[in-house]
């Protein structure tokens, strides 16, 4: 009976292994279409920046993109898009790309298709009452997606952007902006797609390290395009 407790027990373990990492994946879902690095020979790198608008830091960011001549894309919430919607319309306005990164910011992993798609569809309206007219691309918050989630963005023909460059995910490496840009250009390849937290207070490394990354970016050869533009260059 001990034995089979056991075996019960590892293989629940196991299972929940299994599932945590399938859901934490950047390179692999269960449906449809996720993108975490485009094959290309041309020196392109998508940045992105997650979360937001808001309206503290998105007229800084701005000026500092325009300064390098530089296109991102902006994965919004529907309720920062519909509370600072001004800052919205600034990105737009501006050039770049707006992407769905659900309403709410909740993990999506466990929430029901009807959830999902009010979660998605609800920022949606908000990205197109901001102006942008282009293609929607999403990103779930914290990168995490399991079975629904793929399964509703297969079924509404919706990519899923990951990234292959998260600079912000080194430990305490992530407090220093030399050392997060400098982990940039060393991981950086053609293709590449950073992904980047810039719209709260919380975050001032993260813009610190910005200019650093666009100026050795540039520096490298390597031009920053939105994700549409990089997509297109398969």
């Amino acid at each position: 009976m001990n034995k089979l407790v056991l075996r019960l027990l590892l293989v629940v373990v196991v299972v929940f292994f299994g599932l945590w990492k399938l859901s934490s994946s950047v390179s692999f879902q269960l449906f449809g279409e996720l993108i975490h690095k485009v094959d290309t020979e041309q020196k392109l790198v998508a940045l992105t920046f997650d979360d937001g608008p808001t309206p503290h830091y998105t007229a800084d960011i701005l000026q500092l993109l325009d300064l390098y001549q530089v296109k991102a894309t902006f994965f919004v919430t529907g309720t920062e898009t519909q509370r600072y919607i001004t800052q919205a319309k600034q990105i737009v306005a501006a050039g770049h790309q707006l992407g769905n990164h659900s309403w709410s910011h909740q993990r999506m992993i466990f929430m029901s298709l009807d959830e999902i798609q009010r979660e998605i569809e609800g920022t949606d309206q908000q990205i197109r009452e901001a102006g942008y007219q282009g293609e929607i691309l999403f990103r779930p918050p914290y990168g995490k997606k399991l079975v629904l989630l793929p399964w509703y963005l297969a079924n509404s023909n919706r990519t899923n952007i990951m990234w292959d460059i998260a600079p912000e995910t080194f430990g305490e490496d992530s407090e220093d902006p030399q050392t997060m840009a400098a982990e940039v250009l060393e991981q950086v390849e053609p293709g590449s797609i950073v992904l980047l937290h810039l719209m709260y207070k919380n975050r001032e490394a993260s813009r610190a390290a910005l200019p650093l990354i666009l100026k050795g970016l540039k520096d490298k050869g390597y031009r920053m395009v939105t994700l549409s533009e990089l997509l297109a260059a398969q």
